[in-house]
C-alpha cells in the first residue's frame, strides 16, 4: 500500500530530528479493548426458548389459553 501524505510528512519530520507524534500516543491507542464473547450453546438455546415462549397463538390472548366447558347432569 502507498503511504499517505500525512505519513510522508511525519517521516520527513522524524528524519529531520523533529517531534514524532507516534511516540506521544498512549499504549491503548493501538489496542482493541472490546471484549468479544460468542454465546455458548446453552445460552443460544435459552435465547431461542425465551424468544418463542410468548408467541400469540390464534384465538388466544398473550400466548396463553384456557379451556372451559360445562357439564350438564340432568
Amino acid at each position: 500500500m502507498a503511504k499517505s501524505t500525512a505519513r510522508k510528512i511525519r517521516d520527513k519530520r522524524v528524519r529531520e530530528g523533529k517531534f514524532n507524534p507516534a511516540e506521544a500516543r498512549s499504549l491503548f491507542a493501538a489496542a482493541d479493548l472490546r471484549t468479544r464473547m460468542t454465546k455458548t450453546k446453552q445460552e443460544a438455546l435459552q435465547h431461542q426458548s425465551r424468544k418463542h415462549k410468548n408467541l400469540i397463538l390464534e384465538g388466544t390472548r398473550e400466548g396463553s389459553f384456557s379451556l372451559s366447558f360445562c357439564l350438564n347432569l340432568s
